[in-house]
């Protein structure tokens, strides 16, 4: 008898598991790359980029772009995407997804309901680049074809990582993080906009690809702003960089430092570390910003003996100085203009002071306009080049 069962059992078992129940064919799925999330006539307009295998594996090259655009239209974003099978032959597959654009328009409205329903789909991973079309549509700048990569939301998502990694004003934002920032005490979110230039009908189309000067392009232009999930405004390219250096992101870039007598030095940037603490003190919260910094010299415009020590130190005081009056103007700036948390300053005070934050926190929007941040900035300059002073200026002397 119980070998009987055991039997029966192990029969059941091996039924259940045979074969899979949300088995999906490859020829019956459209890969999803790109998706645009806009606001049109009180609904949710949805655009999708889906790539067409066959033509970016022609051989001898092919006349047609190898990405194609669907368009539906709904009440909520689940019911545009379901929608979308009226006009796609293939079931939208969003795993492969890399880049999300949403329109400025519905980010001043809100982007929660978005989220709500992309981070509960199984299909959706979270590693995808978020980022805000400036002044307008997010199919619109999924929609331009570039040279050097024939997929416009590849081109994006390959444009948001250089940048990030090489351009101090940039950064990549992707839906875990954006999520983690949204629920957090303390901090609002950022996200990296893009913008449209050109013509847009000659960006769509194959003729973009003919000009060595494209009519129709894409630029990231800093960082838009956020209060809750709402879109409030947008920092121009200094304060985004200085945002980045308050947050730690910046890896590499390119400074300029005046020099005594004019002119200028230009620094690359190697390698930051940013140190944040918060603490109150009789009642009042405060934050200490210490950031190092790593860098080279790469370019002297002025009259400089970069062997002598007194002058390395004299343009690292110079360096420190800059880099702190940059923190200090974004800070003021998102204090007057948006009054909105987005270094994290109530966060770190969260963790530094639970206690002390529990006090605070429902007047903390309040609190920030006024928040005393002391920022302490050190530089090291590593290598100076195979030269000792500047070229230019070695021959002004030979005139």
């Amino acid at each position: 008898m119980r070998k009987r069962v055991l039997a029966l059992l192990f029969m059941g078992i091996v039924i259940v598991l045979t074969g899979c129940w949300n088995r999906n064919e490859l020829t019956d799925l459209a890969f999803v790359v790109g998706m645009a999330i806009d606001n049109s006539d009180d609904q949710i307009e949805v655009s999708i980029q889906v790539v067409e295998p066959q033509q970016i594996n022609a051989k001898g090259g092919s006349t047609r772009i190898p990405a194609i655009m669907y368009k539906s239209k709904a009440d909520t974003l689940a019911e545009a995407l379901r929608k979308m099978m009226t006009v796609c032959p293939r079931k939208p597959y969003v795993s492969h997804l890399r880049v999300l654009a949403i329109g400025e328009s519905l980010a001043r409205v809100g982007i929660a309901d978005t989220l709500d329903y992309i981070s509960r789909d199984h299909e959706f991973r979270n590693d995808f680049s978020i980022i805000i079309a400036k002044g307008g549509k997010g199919a619109d700048v999924l929609s331009i074809l570039t040279a050097l990569e024939p997929i416009p939301s590849n081109s994006l998502f390959d444009t948001l990582r250089v940048s990030s990694r090489e351009w101090a004003p940039t950064t990549t934002i992707t839906l875990d993080e954006l999520i983690t920032d949204l629920v957090s005490q303390g901090k609002n979110p950022v996200l990296s906009g893009i913008e449209r230039t050109g013509d847009l009908k000659v960006g769509r189309s194959l003729d973009n690809l003919e000009s060595t000067t494209p009519n129709g392009n894409v630029r990231l232009v800093g960082l838009a702003v956020f209060q809750k999930d709402k879109l409030v405004g947008w920092l121009d390219e200094a304060d985004s960089k200085g945002y980045n250096y308050i947050e730690g992101n910046v890896k590499r870039t390119i400074g300029n430092v005046t020099c005594a007598d004019g002119g200028q030095i230009s620094f690359e940037v190697l390698n930051t570390k940013s140190n944040m603490k918060g603490v109150i003190k009789n009642g009042e919260p405060q934050i200490d910003i210490r950031l190092l910094v790593e860098q080279n010299v790469a370019e002297v415009k002025c009259q400089v003996d970069l062997m002598k020590l007194e002058t390395i130190e004299g343009l690292q005081e110079r360096s420190n100085k800059q880099l702190k009056e940059l923190i200090q103007h974004t800070i003021h700036e998102v204090q007057a203009k948006y009054q909105s948390d987005i270094f994290g300053f109530g966060e770190v005070i969260h963790r530094n002071d639970p206690k002390g934050w529990q006090q605070i926190k429902d007047n903390w929007q309040e609190l920030f306009t006024k928040l005393s941040v002391n920022v302490e900035v050190e530089t090291k300059t590593r290598l100076t080049g195979t030269t000792s002073n500047s070229l230019v200026e070695e021959l002004k002397k030979k005139k």
